[in-house]
């Protein structure tokens, strides 16, 4: 049986959503058809991903004493994500402020909030405890010194470390050197390499840059066109994306991270563990919301039924 325990370190927000048919111009005031609040942050959207598809999830963040605290961790609570390790911090809770358009794309601000007061002290207390996870993920949404330290704990203790490099950030080659896996877009991947990859000869070189720079596998996401994979053992391949009419694609990208993750850590190829986790966020950008969006793994099942690749 394979060790399922996964330790997501990262962000938990609010997520306050208005959709609009499209985008405002710089200094255009508009209309919102409705405004939705939904539990969000990249760290928890990856930690019920993950639950959802059948990992043992443990989150260690942090949310406010204001009114969204309470709400945030009974949603993590509610999709079986332990929550023994998420404090409450006497400031206001993670902020995410989310505009989608009718095709289903969004603008996203950012307010921190109790995400930024993440310490070694919580790791280090979460690391001492006995059952240490298999594996480790983090992202850019919470304090830059909690997540390096994560990782290089992770790595004391044999942790396979995943890392979502979103929201784009460039990194030093000592950190390359704490990454097992990395999954980013293509800015995210342009941010790290100066390549921006828009043919599948860039692809390939931005695969290449990362891997001498000691990473063992690299996925990055493409949207419509699907994924891009690429290991230390010279793997090299595309898979598409799933064809679905897009209402909000919010937690689409959190949505793939967990499921894929959590595909791995069950044991799956590659292969298998990258077409669940293209059919989850395909899923998830048919529905409005962050966590309220993210399937389970029977319905990702019975859309694979559905949509069986060639």
């Amino acid at each position: 049986m394979p060790n399922m325990k996964l330790l997501v370190v990262g962000s938990i927000n609010m997520d306050i959503f208005t959709y609009v048919e499209n985008h405002p111009k710089p200094g255009e005031t508009i209309k919102s058809g409705k405004v939705l609040y939904s539990g969000g942050g990249k760290g928890a959207n990856q930690a019920v991903a993950a639950s959802l598809s059948g990992a043992e999830v443990h989150m260690l963040g942090a949310v406010g004493s204001d009114a969204f605290g309470k709400p945030l961790i009974e949603s993590l609570r509610g999709y079986q994500v332990n929550i023994e390790n998420v404090m409450v911090k006497n400031m206001n809770s993670g902020l995410a402020f989310i505009t989608v358009d009718q095709s289903g794309e969004n603008y996203i601000v950012l307010s921190e909030g109790a995400n930024g007061l993440i310490a070694k002290e919580n790791i280090d207390k979460l690391f001492a405890a006995s059952g240490l996870p298999s594996a480790v993920l983090v992202q850019n949404e919470i304090n830059w010194d909690a997540t390096i330290y994560t990782m290089e704990k992770a790595k004391e203790n044999n942790c396979k470390v995943y890392y979502n490099a979103a929201p784009a950030k460039k990194i030093t080659d000592e950190v390359f050197e704490l990454i097992d896996v990395l999954i980013i877009n293509e800015t995210e991947a342009q941010t790290l390499t100066g390549i921006e990859p828009t043919t599948k000869e860039e692809l390939l070189k931005v695969i290449q840059q990362l891997i001498n720079r000691g990473i063992e596998e690299v996925i990055i996401t493409l949207g419509k066109q699907g994924v891009f994979y690429g290991d230390r053992n010279g793997e090299r391949f595309s898979m598409p994306a799933f064809k679905v009419t897009s209402k909000d694609t919010t937690a689409a990208g959190d949505t793939f991270v967990g499921a894929y993750v959590t595909n791995r850590l069950l044991g799956r190829k590659v292969h298998r563990a990258l077409e669940y986790a293209s059919a989850a966020a395909a899923i998830a950008v048919t529905r409005e919301g962050a966590q309220i969006s993210i399937p389970n793994k029977e319905e990702v099942e019975e859309f694979l039924r559905r949509n069986q690749k060639d």
